[in-house]
């Protein structure tokens, strides 16, 4: 007989994957790559199965950042030697989903997918290099926008 509570969920489960195609590539992208998109290329390694392929990139060129590297090892993440990249100097360009982080970047993303499937999402996320103060408040607003990055991937991918 059916009709629980677990039928429900499956049933719900079910119709939702199906409103949304398998995602097989997610790019990131922000202003320099140098943060958000980073952070977010981190976070999604960990959180999506291997099979995805998933990438960041930059609108504009930028340095790494030391605080991303402090705020991703207090979670036991690394870049490793990753340096960040453009969009426009990526080898592939096509991805399932480009996940934008920064107005300049979502703008760029709608140009550059134009009329193709790609999919475009914009997730809006506050800048922590523009805080100021001690160094804990500077890394205080990093873990902010690693927390709130996290909580859009699980929400997003399903977690």
């Amino acid at each position: 007989m059916s009709g629980g509570p677990d039928d429900e969920r499956a049933e719900a489960d079910a119709s939702a994957s199906h409103a949304r195609p398998k995602i097989s590539s997610v790019l990131f992208l922000c202003g320099m790559n140098s943060i958000r998109s980073p952070m977010a290329e981190a976070l999604a390694k960990e959180f999506l199965p291997s099979t995805v392929y998933i990438a960041s990139a930059g609108v504009r060129l930028g340095q790494r950042d030391p605080f991303v590297d402090t705020v991703l090892a207090e979670r036991g993440l690394s870049l490793g030697e990753r340096q960040p990249q453009r969009y426009e100097d990526m080898e592939d360009g096509y991805f399932d989903l480009i996940v934008t982080m920064a107005p300049e970047a979502h703008h760029v993303a709608l140009d550059a997918t134009g009329t193709s499937s790609v999919e475009v999402e914009f997730w809006p996320m506050p800048d922590p290099s523009v805080v100021t103060g001690s160094r804990e408040q500077i890394l205080d607003a990093y873990r902010d926008v690693l927390r709130r990055i996290e909580a859009r991937i699980a929400g997003r991918f399903g977690r």
